[in-house]
């Protein structure tokens, strides 16, 4: 997850018999004489919603299964980058454990840890989309996503109409033009928060996706290479746009999404009209501000078409959360708690949980209005382009 934010606990009842560890060994799968199995699984869920999730999904897999034990082992998000590689270079990795995909994911397979779940999993994947294959290397499934991340624009509607902005731009012209409106009407028209870094790459990796065709973006990623000429130009795209001075004042020090002044709390109070962000942002905004109209003000749009350029008008930047079995789990048994985080009432408590829009898209009716939007422009989009430092391999993203 981009999110830093920290939902609120909700309580739950959970199955009593079953120990779920909340920190403790992190050892990987063990199997009994009589044939009980326990699986250790690592999740960045240290707090909030999403644990109370996997907590309830831990003990609903056991009562089904007897037989099979899930331990939970949450770990703060940052650490994943280096637990991951020398659990995998160790003897004894989690059974599970939580994966971005893309480059990261293909770093990890030479380590031979990594499951090739495609034969258990070749009967239900195809629900997820075009979004599993930021799962895939080579064709194989070494991960399964449990919710999907998708960048567009979240703006103000009222704000909008105040400018006389009657609908969402659709080409870089037309949002040049909104950016000019706004400003007359005395209103920052998009803010940013570049204090965190990662909110400024989506503008430039944008501007790729819409200058580089997708065979190109494909070829680059995968070489490691962005010497392509398209890459280039998207940096001039961006200098172009940044020339226009769209962004709040001191948005170099902007902090994304943590305080009233953040980018995200800028656009919940009303301090500007738009941002640049994942599906994730009205949850971010909501603990933000007082303004209890909020989720009937925001809307979303896509990244606008560049006229001429040679790249999809419709591919999407994304990625998303999910997860790996490991090699010492038993793999049909693995594959099969998978499947279950991915069944529609699972999928319904993650979106409850507001991480992300839910991989199965029949759990789509929890969304709100505008999210569903967003789960539908993506599931319809000819590609959907992983966020580079995801999609490279790890040391060359971060």
């Amino acid at each position: 997850m981009r999110s830093l934010r920290k939902p609120a606990v909700v309580a739950v009842a959970a199955a009593a018999a079953l120990a779920l560890a909340a920190c403790g060994s992190n050892g990987s799968a063990t199997t009994s004489s009589n044939g009980q199995v326990t699986l250790t699984w690592w999740t960045n869920a240290t707090t909030g919603q999403l644990k109370t999730v996997w907590q309830q999904a831990a003990a609903a897999f056991h009562q089904a299964h007897p037989k099979v034990t899930i331990q939970i082992v949450p770990i703060q998000n940052e650490a994943f980058t280096t637990k991951v590689p020398a659990a995998l270079a160790s003897s004894n990795p989690p059974a599970i454990y939580q994966q971005w995909g893309g480059g990261q994911e293909a770093s990890q397979v030479p380590s031979g840890k990594l499951t090739n779940l495609s034969p258990y999993v070749s009967g239900w994947i195809g629900q997820i989309g075009a979004a599993a294959q930021g799962w895939q290397v080579s064709g194989k499934q070494y991960g399964v996503p449990y919710d999907l991340h998708t960048v567009g624009f979240w703006y103000r509607k009222d704000l909008f109409a105040k400018a006389g902005i009657s609908k969402p731009p659709a080409t870089m012209p037309e949002l040049d033009a909104d950016v000019t409106k706004l400003k007359a009407a005395h209103i920052v028209p998009i803010a940013v928060g570049s204090k965190d870094k990662w909110p400024d790459a989506f503008w430039w990796e944008y501007f790729a996706i819409r200058e580089c065709p997708t065979a190109t973006l494909k070829a680059s990623m995968k070489a490691v290479n962005l010497s392509n000429s398209c890459f280039t130009k998207a940096s001039t795209d961006l200098t172009t746009f940044m020339n226009t001075h769209p962004f709040q004042a001191g948005f170099l020090g902007t902090a994304s999404q943590v305080g009233a002044g953040s980018s995200a709390g800028m656009v919940a109070n009303g301090k500007a009209a738009m941002e640049l962000q994942g599906d994730w942002d009205p949850g971010v905004m909501t603990p933000l501000t007082s303004n209890k109209s909020l989720n009937g003000q925001l809307g979303w749009f896509p990244f606008p078409a560049v006229p001429g350029a040679p790249g999809s008008a419709t591919t999407v930047l994304g990625g998303g959360d999910g997860f790996s079995c490991t090699t010492v789990a038993p793999a049909a048994t693995c594959a099969e708690f998978l499947k279950y985080i991915d069944s529609t009432p699972v999928q319904t408590k993650v979106v409850g949980a507001n991480v992300g829009l839910p991989a199965n898209p029949a759990a789509s009716s929890a969304l709100g209005s505008a999210q569903k939007q967003v789960l539908t422009y993506s599931h319809a989009a000819p590609y959907i382009q992983t966020y580079f430092d995801i999609a490279f391999p790890t040391n060359v993203g971060q």
